[in-house]
């Protein structure tokens, strides 16, 4: 047995059914006659070493994790066969970004933006990736690939599977996202993807037949000759509660500690596995939290998704590693273990630019994109304003494209507050430095508002107010990081707040204002926020029992299109709506304490 076999005597792990060994055999066989066809198709030796091309130092990125890959490469045991290494690449949170964009650095303390991303540039990238070690390489989506873009909204992500399957994924994940266009939609896009799917807490729940199955298989065994690499998946358990509640009818999330340690059992026990790894969406916190949890004994990393970090060194757990690789398809992380005898000996991890001057464009992608794009482009690349300042989203209290947001809502509608979730995607829009200004488009607005809600107008109390707020706080903050519920602080517009969030649960606002004067808890206020589906009536904006609730009959799509015919050029920034005692306005992670920094 591995050294990594965990010891569980939870009731998980107790019964494991006759149908699932046999699904897990099924799986095993298909990955095993997989690559004895790959390898028999590139004339490669079937031994443990096998599949590797020599590779020089300037063939690898040449940052202290390329050098590592590539000392890794040319190690003797490699050499000799007598050791393998795999690749591992992963993507996730691309959010429908099929063209090359502005995307948000911090270089020297400095804000810097570049070009990155896009369909065509990532593809050329994986295929150069892949041809280091065209055998051993394992190409993995961490989720969140059907929403976020025009073409994605317009066509239910439907457009966006054949781009998936060119590029040649392994196995892929679903993400909280994917579950925007309800679940039969959900269903239809992921397995029209050719690769496997995985998840291990998604399940139908219906009145039909497939109540209670999974939806999707729970793991995937890979082989690369003798050695296995089990993987288990894991959506974000409170998908149904961040996202609108009508878009996950019919399925059932399930938290990672009901069968986590009963799939790591099957994998290392029964399978044989020799690495057991999660694919996890659930926000890098949650999965820095997870790392330490004794039923996740015996999985040795975590690739994570969901709340877009850029991991750039593995964050060391209680009992495994974790990674995020970043957002919108500017980054793929690249992790190369060497095993021998079914132990790593070494590793490497680095997270790499998807460059558009690095990578020249896939020519067969760029006409798949061009052709995704065709029945939409009219619509999506109509201009609808410009912005003298930078649109982004990366801050965690405050951004300058949510202010832009609610500033449209509260000119639209003059409510006391206007309000906007705490949304994560969009990549950054960056002023021509010749112009001086960038064109919004109705194709970047569907990435600052994949869904297209109608606002809502209701009225609270103060007391509500401050009891909401606290709640936002320790969604985004909370001191276990289990209980951070994803997405950052709530966007405002007419009111002010302070908070600090080293101060307990309950206790973290220290004061509030409305319309520049202090919060009366026995005065009541009007506000205006996005309906979300499935909600009840008198839910607004995860604002429980708001009075007098109704819907204004406009879009916020068409708000912020009139808003923009209105004021265009725009120039929104930070204006300290919200503030914090201990962390600036400009800070861009919700972990604290793992020498972790975003940039």
């Amino acid at each position: 047995m591995n050294a990594h076999n965990p010891t569980c005597s939870c009731k998980s792990c107790e019964t494991i059914s006759e149908k699932e060994k046999q699904l897990h055999v099924q799986i095993s066989e298909n990955s095993r006659r997989d690559f004895l066809k790959k390898a028999s198709g590139l004339g490669l030796a079937l031994g443990v070493g096998g599949g590797l091309i020599p590779v020089s130092a300037s063939a690898l990125h040449t940052n202290e994790g390329g050098v590592k890959s590539a000392e890794m490469h040319r190690s003797k045991t490699v050499k000799q066969k007598k050791a393998t290494v795999v690749s591992l690449l992963h993507t996730a949170d691309i959010h429908a970004q099929l063209l090359t964009h502005d995307e948000f650095f911090v270089e020297d303390g400095k804000l810097v933006y570049k070009k990155r991303g896009g369909f065509a540039v990532l593809k050329s990238m994986i295929r150069q990736l892949r041809a280091q070690n065209p055998v051993n390489t394992l190409l993995i989506d961490g989720g969140d690939c059907f929403q976020g873009g025009g073409v994605a909204a317009l066509s239910q992500g439907k457009a966006i599977v054949p781009l998936m399957n060119n590029i040649g994924y392994d196995v892929i994940l679903p993400g909280n996202w994917e579950v925007v266009y309800g679940k039969e939609m959900m269903m239809k896009d992921m397995f029209g993807c050719n690769c496997p799917k995985v998840c291990a807490n998604m399940f139908h729940q219906t009145n039909d037949a497939f109540n209670g199955d999974l939806i999707f298989p729970p793991y995937y065994v890979k082989h690369f000759g003798d050695l296995k690499i089990g993987f288990i998946g894991y959506n974000d358990p409170l998908t149904p509660k961040r996202q609108s509640p009508a878009y996950s009818e019919g399925i059932l999330f399930t938290e990672p500690e009901k069968n986590v340690a009963k799939y790591i059992k099957v994998l290392r026990e029964y399978e044989g596995c020799h690495i057991v790894i999660l694919l996890t969406h659930i926000g890098l916190a949650q999965q820095v939290g997870l790392a330490s949890m004794p039923f996740v004994k015996g999985v040795d990393y975590i690739l994570g998704a969901d709340t877009h970090e850029r991991v750039r060194t593995p964050i060391q757990g209680e009992y495994s590693k974790v990674t995020e690789p970043g957002a919108f398809g500017s980054f793929i992380a690249k992790l190369d273990l060497v095993v021998e005898k079914g132990e790593i000996k070494d590793q490497s991890y680095q997270l790499l630019d998807v460059d558009p001057e690095q990578y020249a464009e896939d020519k067969e992608m760029k006409v798949l994109v061009e052709q995704a794009r065709k029945p939409y482009a009219k619509e999506l690349d109509r201009v609808i304003g410009k912005t003298k300042t930078p649109l982004v989203r990366y801050y965690v209290i405050e951004t300058p494209m949510d202010n832009f947001i609610t500033d449209a809502i509260m000119w639209k509608f003059k409510p006391d507050i206007a309000l906007s979730n705490g949304f994560r995607f969009c990549p950054p829009l960056v002023p021509d430095a010749k112009t001086g200004v960038a064109e919004i488009t109705m194709d970047y607005l569907w990435s600052m508002l994949p869904v297209n809600s109608e606002a809502k107008q209701g009225t609270i109390t103060g007391q509500q107010l401050w009891i909401w707020m606290e709640k936002e706080l320790q969604n985004a903050f909370a001191k276990d990081p289990s209980k951070r519920f994803g997405g950052w602080v709530a966007r405002v517009k007419g009111m002010e707040a302070n908070f600090t969030i080293a101060n307990p649960d309950g206790k973290r606002v220290n004061w509030i204002t409305v319309g520049g004067t202090p919060l009366d808890r026995e005065k009541t206020y009007t506000i205006v926020a996005c309906e979300r589906e499935g909600d009840p009536d008198t839910t607004i904006c995860r604002i429980d029992n708001v009075a007098t609730p109704k819907k204004l009959g406009s879009t916020l799509h068409t708000i912020i299109q009139e808003y923009l015919a209105r004021h265009s050029p725009i120039a929104p920034g930070l204006e300290n709506r919200i503030t914090a005692t201990d962390a600036p306005n400009t800070l861009l992670t919700q972990l604290s304490g793992f020498g972790y920094e975003f940039r």
